[in-house]
């Protein structure tokens, strides 16, 4: 396949963005909507809030650090063939936990299996997506991320009907059949040549991405927001029964949180491209109210003041999502994208692992979710204070993606001054 010279920003590319919208929609969405069966699972099983909480942590977990797994195999032999597998992987992992008969069946099914399925599926069709914009880039990248609210939005209530009527391990049993739509995205994945990427042998991992300040950062500020950015969606149902909210009004909380969650994605993908303000600024600025909702989400004690809490906290959340993958290849340049996503959402697994389980533990050891909601806001402004080390967008010099651009049609890249306070780059 001839090499071009910039992505093409369309034409197949669009239907990428499909892929990319069932990726979403059967990965993190799926994710965030089985927080409605926390209860029944607390119940089945006999087991605390921190021994159920396990199974979504470990889910993200092996998710985000299998990613890097995914997106190495599917620079050696193509994106489609990786995602399918990861596809049928996940479906099999949802399959297994229906018939489970123990916690530890739990963990190996619905954890271990079906999160290795996502990281095979996630993030090589995220890293394919990137490719195949540039101008369009956040538009597209927010409509394909639609996927994950949408899917929030519509599930969550369908999963409780369900599982009034089949109980959970028949809700488990739909959701793995749903799941096999991965093959489809998969299917959609062509391969895309563009100038100046590197040899196959040579981008394997790419772990050297961590000694770039830019990358280094980025890494670990995505490191700890994970640990406090799923909160609401582990909790946010039980608590609102905590408050007396009837289960279907509790469910409509995180249905609503996730509309809004989507359109935030679609209408920030929008204004991102638009260059109004620099992404770094955004990307602090949606992190914040992230963590701002979370602080807050304990003192609400109405249905009223919940469902608003619910909607910040979606909108910002959502945008916050959209702008962090249009970040991700100006820091990095478009060739190395794949791998970049892959080893950012491993370094998230670091927080997706603690976060989950210690919310449930503080959850158990308090006898309300206060503390769990507070230090999971403490954890995403921190992370906030982390992307302000990101580059400065005034400092005049060329993105990484702009130098390849550069280099592809024989310019030199222009001289780059650097501020005193950023000489100590690696």
């Amino acid at each position: 396949m001839p090499a071009l010279e910039d992505p093409p920003d369309g034409g197949w590319g669009w239907l990428v963005v499909v892929a990319g919208f069932l990726a979403n929609s059967l990965t993190f969405g799926i994710l965030r909507s089985l927080g409605v069966l926390f209860e029944d699972l607390v119940e089945a099983f006999q087991a605390t809030a921190a021994q159920v909480s396990w199974v979504m942590a470990i889910t993200l977990a092996t998710q985000q650090f299998a990613s890097p797994l995914g997106t190495a195999a599917s620079t050696h032999y193509g994106a489609r063939p990786v995602v399918m597998l990861g596809g049928l992987l996940s479906s099999l992992g949802i399959f297994g936990a229906a018939l489970s008969t123990s916690l530890f069946h739990l963990y190996l099914s619905l954890g271990f299996l079906t999160g290795l399925g996502w990281a095979l599926a996630f993030a090589p069709t995220m890293g394919t997506l990137s490719r195949y914009f540039s101008a369009r880039r956040s538009l597209a990248m927010g409509l394909a991320l639609t996927g994950n609210g949408l899917t929030s939005f519509a599930l969550p209530p369908l999963l409780r009907l369900a599982a009034d009527h089949l109980a959970w391990r028949g809700t488990l049993l739909a959701t793995s059949a749903l799941t096999l739509h991965l093959l489809l995205g998969g299917a959609l994945l062509r391969p895309l040549a563009l100038r100046g990427d590197p040899p196959k042998l040579s981008s394997v991992f790419d772990v050297g991405l961590f000694a770039q300040r830019g990358f280094g950062v980025f890494a670990l500020g995505t490191a700890l927001l994970a640990a406090g950015y799923f909160t609401p969606y582990v909790h946010l149902d039980a608590y609102g029964r905590a408050l007396g909210i009837e289960p279907y009004r509790a469910a409509f909380v995180v249905s609503l949180s996730a509309l809004a969650d989507a359109l935030a994605r679609l209408l920030a993908g929008c204004g991102a491209d638009r260059r109004l303000l620099p992404p770094v600024y955004l990307l602090v600025a949606f992190n914040s109210l992230v963590g701002v909702a979370l602080l807050f989400f304990p003192v609400s004690t109405s249905y009223a003041s919940l469902l608003f809490l619910a909607v910040l906290y979606g909108a910002s959340a959502g945008s916050f999502a959209t702008v962090a993958f249009g970040v991700l290849p100006e820091l990095v340049g478009i060739s190395r994208v794949v791998n970049a996503t892959g080893l950012c959402m491993m370094s998230m697994s670091i927080g997706g692992l603690l976060g989950p389980p210690l919310s449930g533990f503080l959850r158990d050891q308090t006898g309300d979710f206060t503390a769990s909601f507070l230090i999971g806001g403490a954890f995403v402004l921190s992370a906030s204070l982390v992307f302000l080390a990101l580059p400065s967008p005034s400092s005049g010099c060329p993105s990484s993606q702009e130098k390849e651009m550069l280099g592809a049609v024989g310019h030199p890249n222009p001289p780059c001054p650097m501020p005193a306070r950023r000489r100590l780059e690696i």
